[in-house]
């Protein structure tokens, strides 16, 4: 299945094809040199196979991690690409999560002024959201993505068969991204992972349609000005938790699941608990408030004392909402 996202000069496509990666060649230029960057999280076969099909290549493996998305290896891959001799004419492969391809993507956007950049996500929570709409980031003196740029690929494929490889608790990270989604924009696809008793006959369908409701919203708002803000359902609390090194090492996606329940209504809530809990998502979180705001004021979706949230009233609707920063403490605490 192609699904076009079209961006007038900036349009592309995105291949949704199980056993798409045993003949990426044909769907991507290889014919030329191509960093391939990856992380040891993944299995380096993926990386392999991408590589077999090049003329050139030149695979870099990072850690897993969000700790990887850091200015240290945005250097480290940018010498390599000058090591290499790359040229504007070459590429940038991402095989891997969000981190790789939140990385490879900025490496890509500034190397020469950018280059051509193609995305391999291979965990749900990226084939269900970061490799679509062109955002491309490191973090910075602790701030989650404060330093990027809007860069979209050239091409996306996603082979869902890599999700065999991928652990419970990063499906499940996935997962909640697809829940975002659906609560916002399709009350038909939360249901369908609400009645879902088999993730593996339905994964295909619900990552179809959770992309076909980003590239709608990319499509109207590409660099964020108003209605892409709706994406960020749960993330502004989300990304709070996730800065907070106190908290443990919960995923992107275990956060978004935490930041998405302050901003639901109850009659929302009351629904969306027992999703979370059927895909082994968290609930509940020791959080100090006050810490939470701090990181908030310093998320680029606050304002002065004003942060803008998206709030969910009834599934499959939205509300863009200004909140004083100090009153988003009896959000957290009604919840947490």
């Amino acid at each position: 299945m192609t699904i076009s996202v079209n961006l007038a000069e900036q349009s592309y496509d995105i291949i949704l094809e199980r056993g798409a990666l045993s003949r990426v060649d044909e769907l991507l230029n290889l014919n030329r040199k191509a960093l391939i960057v990856t992380d040891s999280g993944v299995p380096a076969e993926y990386a392999k196979a991408v590589a077999d099909k090049c003329k050139d290549p030149y695979i870099v493996t990072i850690e897993q991690g969000e700790a990887s998305k850091c200015l240290d290896n945005y250097a480290m891959l940018l010498g390599e690409m000058v090591k290499a001799s790359f040229t504007r004419t070459d590429c940038v492969v991402a095989v891997g999560g969000g981190v790789v391809g939140d990385l490879a993507g900025f490496v890509a956007s500034s190397y020469m002024r950018g280059v051509d950049f193609y995305n391999i996500p291979t965990t749900l929570l990226s084939q269900v959201d970061s490799s679509i709409g062109g955002k491309v980031a490191i973090d910075f003196l602790g701030v989650k993505n404060i330093v990027g740029a809007f860069y979209q690929p050239k091409r996306v494929v996603i082979d869902s068969n890599t999700l065999a490889t991928l652990d419970k608790r990063q499906v499940s990270a996935g997962m909640a991204e697809a829940i975002k989604m659906s609560l916002n924009f399709d009350k038909a696809l939360f249901e369908l992972i609400e009645r879902s008793e088999s993730l593996g006959d339905d994964i295909d369908e619900i990552i179809e349609k959770s992309l076909k409701i980003k590239r709608d919203v990319v499509e109207k708002d590409a660099k964020e000005q108003g209605l892409r803000r709706v994406l960020n359902f749960g993330h502004t609390i989300g990304h709070a938790i996730e800065s907070d090194n106190n908290l443990g090492a919960l995923l992107h996606g275990e956060c978004v699941s935490l930041g998405m329940l302050p901003m639901s209504a109850k009659s929302v809530r009351e629904r969306l608990l027992p999703v979370l809990k059927k895909y082994n998502l968290p609930t509940e979180i020791k959080a100090d408030a006050d810490k939470l705001i701090d990181f908030i004021t310093h998320d680029k979706k606050a304002s002065g004392d004003e942060v803008t949230v998206v709030f969910c009233e009834e599934i499959g609707t939205f509300e863009m909402k200004k909140i004083k920063v100090s009153d988003m403490k009896k959000y957290i605490t009604e919840i947490f």
